[in-house]
């Protein structure tokens, strides 16, 4: 499933704020897509294992975000920038939904945390606050390392 129709059907739960599957036809399991209403959740206080490539695609997401966040700190970003950056943050969503290699109870955590920053990059592409979107995805990137055990991460640098 291409990023673009992975997103309106996000946006397309959001207004409706029901839960549905989507099942792309690359992977061997589905994809829930979270609600508005649900919240991400340690595994009985512990937490969720990850593969390499959520590793990547969550670290090259925090690497756009870090190389613009003073810009976007002191609000010298402009529309154009919010949705190159938008841009790059869709092809890591992309990477992670095609690679998503995670037990299933892991990767329906991880989709509520990507559903917000499918959220955020269609806010910086399509709204009048895509700073907004650009901080949506600061905060899911700082709430990422406490619920993913990714030994590797390396604190976002702002």
């Amino acid at each position: 499933m291409n990023i673009s129709k992975l997103i309106s059907t996000c946006l397309l739960l959001i207004g409706t704020t029901v839960t549905t599957s989507v099942v792309a036809s690359e992977h061997d399991h589905s994809h829930e897509q979270a609600s508005t209403h649900q919240t991400i959740q340690l595994n009985q206080d512990e937490k969720w294992p990850i593969d390499a490539s959520l590793h990547i695609g969550m670290s090259k997401i925090k690497t756009s975000i870090e190389e613009n966040i003073s810009e976007i700190h002191h609000k010298q970003f402009t529309d154009a920038q919010y949705k190159s950056l938008a841009g790059k943050v869709d092809v890591q969503l992309a990477y992670l939904f095609e690679n998503c290699k995670l037990p299933e109870d892991a990767d329906a955590q991880l989709h509520i945390l990507l559903f917000d920053i499918m959220q955020a990059s269609q806010q910086m592409q399509s709204s009048d606050n895509p700073r907004a979107g650009a901080i949506t995805t600061i905060k899911a990137l700082q709430k990422y390392p406490l619920y993913f055990d990714d030994k590797e991460w390396q604190a976002l640098q702002h």
